[in-house]
């Protein structure tokens, strides 16, 4: 019997992602599996990242011994600040979103439709969050959107889908989606596969799927 591959851990996963993120850009890393992204960037190459409640030039976060207990990022989380980093008031932070100044935003989700609409902030109408927050101003602000989750719920659910059933974050901004299974473009077929974790037959891929994966042209 064919042996299933271990998926990636979420630490491989923005290990994975945040090669792919190109020299110079601005990117702002949203709560949860993306703020690992920080601390997977070579230090060799210059990519800015950004933080909603006020940081630019945020780095990974600190040692144990090394903890400044002001210096925190969107999800509350300790972070470190790079040389030339620079605090500012969360006002300036969303006129930079909303700006356009943002290369990338990075978010994490509970599904990411094959159109590209991408629903973040509840699962129910009961959900505890009062509102979609930043998420809604950084999908419409950041010139690019990749997705980071987990390829499907902790029940075997599909995350990737045909529509969304969560309420909506954005429509049709998501242009790349990064899994534990995989990395996948959103594109005008849909669901294009770009890569996949060795060991894993696209069939298997499929079958965790909730939408048609297209092979390359």
């Amino acid at each position: 019997m064919t042996q299933t591959p271990a998926p990636l851990s979420r630490p491989q996963m923005a290990a994975r992602l945040a090669r792919d993120i190109p020299q110079g850009w601005y990117v702002n890393l949203g709560i949860g599996i993306p703020t690992m992204v920080a601390d997977h960037m070579a230090p060799d190459r210059e990519v800015i990242f950004h933080s909603e409640n006020g940081l630019l030039g945020m780095g990974p976060a600190p040692a144990a011994d090394a903890i400044d207990p002001w210096l925190i990022n969107a999800g509350k989380q300790h972070v470190t600040l790079l040389p030339g980093g620079s605090y500012f008031h969360q006002a300036d932070s969303f006129a930079i979103i909303r700006g356009g100044h943002l290369d990338l935003c990075v978010l994490g989700a509970f599904e990411v439709a094959q159109n590209g609409d991408v629903a973040n902030w509840a699962t129910s109408a009961n959900d505890s969050a009062p509102a979609v927050g930043g998420a809604m101003d950084l999908s419409a602000g950041a010139r690019n959107l990749w997705v980071l989750m987990e390829h499907t719920t902790k029940d075997g659910q599909p995350k990737l889908v045909t529509t969304c059933s969560y309420p909506l974050t954005a429509l049709g901004v998501v242009s790349r989606v990064y899994t534990n299974l995989a990395v996948i473009d959103v594109t005008p077929r849909g669901f294009v596969l770009v890569e996949k974790i060795d060991g894993l037959s696209l069939e298997s891929l499929a079958a965790r799927t909730g939408a048609p994966i297209h092979l390359p042209a």
